[in-house]
């Protein structure tokens, strides 16, 4: 790369400490990107399609779309108010991420929607995002609103029933998913995944 400087420009012998500054320089520059890019690998999904619009109830009652929702990169997550472990821990490592974005200037949004429109309803919901974080709204809707939203993200879900039991539980898959402003698909985090590792990622 001297060579090649010296060669073009007719680089004069008292510019040689200004040349060696500026390949130091450039150097720093890709190897700062080299890390950034080793920080910012997102998972190969294989080319499948995730996400898409939706329409939904919101938790001021309100119907959305998601054009109406999603104005800026978001963290969205299908859950249920109801469930006693995976959703919680979830919901509030989004709500830490938000809060670790928000140190470092980036605005994220946060999206719960929920898989149990049978209980949660728009007043349920609230109550429970706030609890989380006053970004974090609750979307809810019919059986097949909620349904083609799930199946857009590709989110597995059932109801299970026991006898035994007064409540149910619903089975579902536990991505964070993480779409541009355009609501289009970025990343995908697993379930426990650390708000700090959230964040980093996001901010990328």
């Amino acid at each position: 790369m001297m060579s090649c400087l010296f060669c073009e420009f007719k680089v004069k012998k008292h510019h040689f400490k200004y040349v060696l500054w500026l390949c130091a320089c450039i150097s720093a520059l890709l190897v700062s990107a080299c890390n950034q890019n080793q920080n910012c690998d997102v998972p190969n999904v294989g080319g499948a399609t995730i996400g898409g619009d939706f329409s939904l109830i919101s938790e001021s009652g309100e119907t959305v779309t998601r054009a109406d929702v999603i104005t800026k990169p978001t963290l969205v997550y299908f859950g249920y108010t109801y469930c006693p472990d995976f959703c919680p821990q979830d919901a509030a490592n989004m709500a830490r991420a938000a809060d670790l974005l928000e140190e470092r200037g980036v605005d994220v949004g946060l999206l719960f929607i929920s898989i149990d429109p049978e209980r949660d309803t728009p007043e349920v919901l609230k109550d429970y995002t706030d609890s989380f974080h006053n970004k974090m709204i609750g979307l809810t809707g019919t059986p097949e609103q909620v349904d083609q939203a799930a199946k857009a993200y590709k989110v597995y879900y059932s109801k299970n029933e026991d006898p035994a039991y007064t409540e149910y539980l619903m089975a579902h898959s536990t991505f964070t998913y993480l779409v541009d402003k355009a609501g289009d698909y970025l990343t995908h985090f697993s379930f426990g995944t650390e708000p700090e590792v959230i964040a980093e990622k996001t901010a990328c």
